[in-house]
């Protein structure tokens, strides 16, 4: 399937991600897919501007010596631009940016860490092709994935089968279990844990965002109609889709669960850290959001009994 990145630039960070472009897309036995199915967008604040930046037309003219490791190995994030200067991530951006990017009519508006199963693109369009009763549903809809982290010497589970053994021995655990339960805890979860898989892709259960699930943050396919991330947040001042799905909340959007569709973090289960730092910045996000971002949501989209960011 095509894949739309974008890629925070800031300052010197700009000319090593422009050489990592390259060598994805020159030097590996896989570069004709990354040429063929993948763009990649650079973005950065105006206070933060490379020394230059290439025109389009010109970025590839110039290949990348092939014999060379490649540029992003062995960089540690305190080498960043962005580290040296403690700037903050602007998740939300690069969200919209991949987003509105992005050629497709349906959009699945990921993270790089979080990898789907194999096959998801295949059976999610067959079953939008099968049209079934309850996509002809009128509400807006989504399509949110189940996430999951695995043990760091785990590989990634590839089906729902290998998943449910993972999740049976302890190499697998909900995403953010140990971190915010309530952020990415899915309707029905324990149920869509124990069903079996199935050949085909469907929705297991409808859910909405509300309950013991009003402040679920859900990753989910989704259409170009889906309400914008709100770009004043950060990652680091965490937060950063509760505002959305709070939009998603009040617009009566319906959470179609599927069944055998997932995603996995990049190896390793997170664990609850003091970082006095990112609770600091988690303060002023919370304050931001409640004194002037929930006021305009309002004003935006209205307000519904259960809805809350």
């Amino acid at each position: 399937a095509p894949v739309s990145i974008a890629m925070h630039t800031p300052g010197t960070d700009y000319q090593p991600t422009i050489d990592a472009i390259k060598y994805l897309r020159e030097c590996l036995p896989e570069s004709q897919l990354v040429r063929s199915f993948t763009t990649f967008h650079l973005y950065f604040s105006t206070k933060h501007i490379p020394k230059q930046v290439a025109k389009q037309s010109d970025v590839f003219k110039t290949p990348y010596n092939c014999t060379l490791p490649p540029p992003y190995f062995n960089i540690s994030s305190g080498h960043l631009y962005k580290s040296q200067k403690k700037l903050l991530y602007p998740v939300n951006v690069g969200r919209n940016i991949a987003r509105d990017a992005a050629l497709t009519h349906f959009i699945l508006a990921s993270d790089i860490e979080l990898y789907p199963n194999p096959g998801l693109v295949k059976k999610f369009l067959e079953m939008i092709a099968r049209n079934d009763a309850y996509l002809q549903r009128k509400a807006p809809r989504v399509f949110p994935l189940s996430i999951f982290e695995v043990e760091a010497n785990a590989t990634v589970p590839r089906d729902k089968t290998e998943l449910q053994e993972y999740l049976r021995t302890g190499k697998a655990i909900p995403f953010h279990k140990r971190v915010c339960a309530s952020c990415h805890g899915v309707p029905q979860s324990k149920e869509w844990m124990a069903a079996n898989e199935t050949e085909d892709l469907s929705v297991f259960h409808i859910g909405k965002r509300t309950g013991y699930f009003r402040h679920w943050e859900p990753i989910y396919i989704g259409t170009h109609a889906d309400p914008h991330y709100d770009e004043r947040l950060s990652w680091e001042g965490k937060s950063d889709k509760m505002t959305q799905g709070y939009a998603l909340c009040v617009l009566d959007y319906e959470f179609h669960i599927l069944d055998n569709a997932f995603l996995v973090h990049k190896p390793g289960i997170k664990v609850l850290q003091k970082d006095n730092r990112r609770a600091m910045l988690a303060g002023k996000t919370n304050q931001l959001i409640r004194k002037i971002i929930y006021p305009e949501l309002k004003i935006m989209y209205g307000v519904r009994q259960g809805c809350v960011v």
